[in-house]
């Protein structure tokens, strides 16, 4: 069975993106576990990071059109991407995986893949405006299966497997359940202790995977309502966050702009126990990912990796081997208890003043 993928109409354009922006972010790097209710546990296999960075399509996404050099300098969702992403002090990269007809899991966001045989060949991109690109970046690399990134890529580095479905297509639950059990089927045999999440804009896709294990834990994705679906379930945060009460996933990838826009749902989103990430281009402006962090956003998938993991070294720097005790980590809590605390009105006229072409488009 064939699966397509997000149509690419959805990839955004960066050329906005201030290119001096000043490197401020606050982050802390302390750690804890994440306990789930009742009997059942996931097991994370490693401790979250309080304030996590995630590489988006490996060092980044290619938008060819753009005249900013860093969107087409490696060819996304590729081995080399991922490998040049871990590099730097990121948590995860994060990549999006389909399955192809002859039931093969790959990593691409396109929906041009019909067979593993197609993995390499020569493509093409669709902008927005439906203008076709050949897709040549600066430093190519063949697409690649997802047994070939457990292999290939540096190991200390997680996962963030975004599970692709069509979003004009309805799937059957025995549809969706044999995808899914193609890619368990690679996970079970090739992650050994690495990191994963899992995470899907496909609601049943994000509760069946959950169904399916309680290894990994599971994040439903959401543009938070910026686009509309005749699947309710996609058009808000309260769904989101319904959604994953409903299915006991344990947490939410929201677009950016729906946080900032309505910082308050962070609250609503945490007394839910569920975790929060963010995606989208004004991710990769550092003020933006600092005040999420501010007001508990716990991590930010981001393309600029190389200036957002700049940001965060540059105001807290890794915890060392100190007991909890230390005056060390004493110290550390007093940088970020001192940074200022913004009410959400202040916060959303902040953000409105750093770029409001970008919050706005």
């Amino acid at each position: 069975m064939a699966l397509k993928a997000v149509h690419v109409s959805d990839v955004p354009n960066l050329d906005q993106v201030p290119e001096n922006s000043p490197l401020a972010l606050c982050s802390t790097r302390f750690f804890k576990g994440v306990n789930y209710d009742g009997d059942d546990e996931v097991k994370f296999g490693y401790n979250l990071p309080k304030f996590m960075v995630i590489g988006h399509r490996g060092s980044g996404m290619n938008i060819l059109q753009s005249c900013d050099p860093r969107m087409k300098s490696i060819q996304e969702n590729s081995i080399l991407s991922f490998n040049a992403a871990s590099k730097f002090p990121i948590d995860f990269i994060e990549f999006d995986v389909q399955v192809t007809k002859d039931e093969c899991p790959v990593i691409f966001h396109d929906n041009f893949i019909l067979t593993e045989d197609e993995v390499g060949k020569n493509l093409f991109r669709k902008t927005k405006d439906g203008r076709i690109f050949e897709w040549r970046v600066q430093n190519d690399d063949p697409l690649c299966t997802l047994q070939e990134a457990f292999k290939k890529v540096e190991h200390s580095i997680g996962f963030n497997i975004e599970l692709k479905f069509d979003d004009h297509m309805v799937y059957t639950e025995e549809e969706v359940t044999h995808v899914l059990q193609a890619i368990m089927k690679v996970v079970n045999e090739y992650a050994n202790d690495r990191p994963i999440i899992f995470s899907s804009f496909q609601p049943d896709a994000a509760q069946l995977i959950r169904n399916l294990q309680n290894t990994y834990p599971v994040f439903f994705l959401t543009n938070g309502g910026s686009e509309i679906y005749m699947d309710t379930r996609r058009n808000s945060l309260e769904e989101a966050i319904r959604v994953c009460l409903t299915g006991s996933l344990q947490g939410i990838v929201s677009e950016v702009r729906a946080i900032i826009r309505n910082p308050g749902v962070v609250t609503r989103i945490k007394e839910s126990k569920l975790c929060l990430i963010t995606y989208g281009q004004l991710n990769n402006v550092p003020e933006v990912a600092w005040m999420q962090h501010l007001v508990g956003v716990e991590g930010v998938i981001v393309d600029l990796v190389k200036e957002i993991t700049e940001a965060i070294s540059d105001y807290i720097k890794p915890a060392k081997d100190y007991d909890e005790d230390s005056l060390f980590v004493e110290e550390a809590e007093k940088q970020v208890t001192t940074k200022p605390r913004f009410t959400q009105h202040e916060l959303s006229l902040l953000l409105l003043k750093i770029s409001p072409e970008l919050i706005q488009s």
